[in-house]
């Protein structure tokens, strides 16, 4: 029965992992969610600042579900599981980054350098784009960090008067509170502490990003049932309970 425990725990770790390294890597790109559901955008002014729409990071797409796996892994795994797979995608994305600039570094074949087609210069493209600052790469990291393991403790902290019961408060719970010093985190040490945004511009667009990880936390409540759902028929009745029980006595 073990062996179903470790099968699931890798593949959810290696889930957890592939996510994390996407979100970093497509986290380059900024889109408009209006534009891309068709819609205006939607004009609003918080902390003094004007900000034209929910103009966010690429990497949204993939961080939804990294933290729906973050709360399976914690159910099942406990602060352990959740720490150990943090701990192991930070240092793999520092590592696929650095790979990705010794890439960069690479002197470009000539025949590859410009496309024929548009004049694009393939080269100075594939740096811009994966290129992304030190500064954003630190401060998404330390963010990342810093959310799993608020996360973490705000899950354990309310399995406590929930017990096995009412997941979606426990879970959503601890997104909502984890995202919100998340979502300041990663523009306080990319954009003010590099000198780029001013503290009240910081502020504004950390909470018009929160606004969106708010309400997409709230809709995703109903995957996160199907998941454990899927997981206790693999798992059955007996070990699931067992290491639910195991993973919460490792919040204390």
């Amino acid at each position: 029965m073990q062996n179903k425990a470790n099968i699931l725990f890798v593949i959810l770790g290696g889930f957890f992992v592939a996510n994390v390294i996407l979100a970093e890597l497509i986290g380059a790109k900024i889109f408009s969610l209006e534009a891309s559901l068709g819609l205006a955008p939607l004009m609003m002014r918080v902390f003094g600042q004007e900000i034209a729409g929910f103009n966010l990071t690429a990497g949204v797409i993939m961080w939804p579900v990294v933290f729906i796996m973050t709360d399976i892994i914690n159910e099942y795994y406990g602060q352990r599981g959740v720490r150990l797979l943090s701990f192991l995608s930070a240092a793999l994305v520092l590592y696929a980054f650095g790979v990705v600039y010794l890439a960069i570094g690479l002197e470009p074949a000539g025949f590859w350098l410009i496309n024929p087609e548009t004049g694009l210069n393939r080269d100075a493209a594939f740096s811009e784009i994966l290129g992304q600052g030190l500064w954003i790469i630190a401060g998404s990291l330390v963010a990342f960090l810093v959310g799993q393991f608020v996360d973490v403790w705000v899950f354990h902290w309310l399995r406590r008067f929930t017990g096995s019961r009412k997941i979606w408060l426990r879970a959503t719970g601890s997104t909502l509170v984890s995202q919100l010093v998340d979502s300041f985190v990663v523009l306080f040490i990319a954009f003010y502490l590099s000198g780029r945004f001013s503290f009240q511009l910081v502020l504004a667009i950390a909470i018009v990003n929160y606004i969106y990880k708010f309400v997409l936390a709230v809709l995703l409540t109903p995957v996160l049932y199907l998941v454990h759902v899927g997981i206790d028929r693999y798992l059955g009745k007996e070990l699931a309970h067992e290491l639910t029980e195991r993973a919460a006595g490792s919040g204390h």
